[in-house]
Parts: C-alpha cells; structure tokens; sequence
C-alpha cells in the first residue's frame, strides 16, 4: 500500500514522502497514529501542492538573506564603549550589542546568534564580523568600535 507520510517516521522516510508499506502496516500502526495517510489521487495533489508552497518559501527566503547580506555591505555599524588607559574596553562588544546597533543604525534585524565572532572585540577599531543569514548566505558586518564619551 502506498501511504504519504504526515511526520518522519523511523526506518520508513521524511514527512511529505510517498513511501510503499505492507498493509498491516498502515492500517495498525501508521494510519492511528496519525503517522500518515493512504495515497489517494486528492491526497498526493494536496503533497505536490504543499511541496510547491515549500519550495516557493524556500526561494523567497534565500532571496531576503541574498537581500540582507547585499544591505550589510553598506552599512557601518558605530559602537561606542568605555576603556581604560591601554586603550583595552572594560568588557567585549558582544553580538547582542552589535545586533542592537545594526538594528537602531541601519535598520536591519538580525538575530545575535546568527552573529559568528572568531574572537572577541576588546580594543577600539574597524572590525569584519560575519554573519549567517542561513541557506549558505553570509555577510560581513563593517563594525567601528569609538571611545564613549
């Protein structure tokens, strides 16, 4: 029997597969719980319509991270700290401070932990800071870190 899954099942396939299992199968395990439903014509229409909408909002956030990524090289975000006489901040800038000022500055949302620093910022100065916007889209954030006054 040909069934089409309604979550991930174990051993059988992803959620929105056609899978072929044994009838006993279907009808004492999959079908009460609701695992999955029998592959019916107006059933496997419903699957290649939801797959298309998938698809499509795949597509359209690649296109916002393509667009937020092409943003963020324009953009300079200005972060102000207090230091002591070395010139060495009290603290790190941390990514939560970076995705607030984005934010205020360039009027960008992003979210910290899509904020990937190598090592932290302790000194004042011009910083690359990367980013990933997901679907294997990266940006660099320009960040200027300026005594506080």
């Amino acid at each position: 029997m040909n069934v089409i899954l309604q979550q991930d099942v174990k051993g059988q396939g992803k959620k929105g597969q056609m899978v072929k299992v044994s009838d006993g199968y279907a009808r004492n395990f999959l079908f009460p719980k609701k695992l999955a439903v029998p592959a019916t014509e107006g059933n496997v229409s419903v699957m290649k319509r939801q797959e298309a909408a998938r698809q499509a909002q795949i597509e359209r956030e690649k296109a916002e991270a393509a667009e937020v990524a092409r943003k963020l090289e324009s953009c300079l975000v200005k972060i102000s700290a207090k230091a002591g006489a070395a010139g060495k901040l009290f603290g790190a800038v941390t990514s939560k401070e970076i995705a607030d000022a984005l934010s205020a500055q360039c009027g960008i949302a992003l979210e910290k932990n899509k904020i990937v620093q190598d090592e932290p910022i302790k000194t004042f100065g011009t910083y690359e800071v990367k980013c990933k916007l997901g679907y294997e889209i990266s940006g660099v954030i320009h960040v200027l870190v300026t005594e506080a006054k």
